[in-house]
């Protein structure tokens, strides 16, 4: 473990948003990912490009995953699968794990919609565990971030978000700038205690975010 950074289990690290977290941790100056694999062989992916792992599988106990971390970024997801073991009650027992450990913040990747799982069509098992897990996550007394953005796609990032606490339309949003956004959501100054909506849009990540960390301060002051 590197002492100079704050150490960041991701979860879900092997999916397609969490492979991109553990990559642009990889490259901070300010952050050590720890990527959480559930399966040996999924090591070498990560242990090839000198980042640390760390077994651990969201049915089961996590409390041997969390050691020594600082801060917890879930991007897990089962597809669809396992909506209620996984999206729900894998981030649950993290959440719980995280807790014991007294990390300073967890991050949660959420979707647009959770706050409405009614209105989700076939969807609406899956929102609906989202918005359980989301709920839990505010009342466990963590420092928490929770990310909800649109519709995710392969497309390259652009480096640019809409961001509110609701915003008022549906679309799209790459992958890449999903990943940006939560790495940001890290920061001890950015997204205290926060759930937002995140789009596609034509502002700088980190100038949307600035506008989340004023408003708090504003209304810490």
């Amino acid at each position: 473990m590197q002492k100079n950074k704050e150490n960041i289990l991701v979860a879900g690290a092997t999916g397609n948003t969490g492979n991109k977290v553990v990559n642009l941790l990889k490259q901070s100056q300010y952050f050590n990912p720890i990527a959480m694999v559930r399966k040996e062989e999924q090591r070498a992916q990560f242990e090839n490009k000198n980042i640390e792992t760390v077994m651990g599988d969201l049915e089961e106990d996590l409390s041997n995953a969390v050691k020594n971390v600082d801060k917890i970024i879930f991007a897990a997801g089962s597809n669809g699968k396992k909506v209620i073991a996984v999206d729900q009650e894998g981030a649950k027992r993290l959440i719980d794990a995280g807790k014991k450990e007294r990390v300073k913040k967890f991050v949660m990747l959420s979707s647009m919609g959770a706050d409405q799982p009614e209105k989700a069509g076939d969807l609406q098992d899956y929102m609906q565990a989202k918005a359980n897990a989301d709920d839990y996550l505010r009342i466990s007394t963590l420092d928490y971030a929770i990310v909800r953005p649109g519709t995710l796609t392969n497309e390259a990032g652009l480096g640019k978000i809409k961001l509110g606490d609701q915003l008022d339309r549906s679309g799209e949003i790459s992958r890449d700038d999903v990943a940006q956004t939560l790495v940001r959501s890290l920061h001890d100054d950015a997204a205290h205690n926060r759930t937002f909506e995140i789009l596609k849009g034509e502002s700088l990540i980190a100038d949307e975010m600035d506008k989340v960390a004023k408003r708090d301060e504003y209304i810490v002051k």
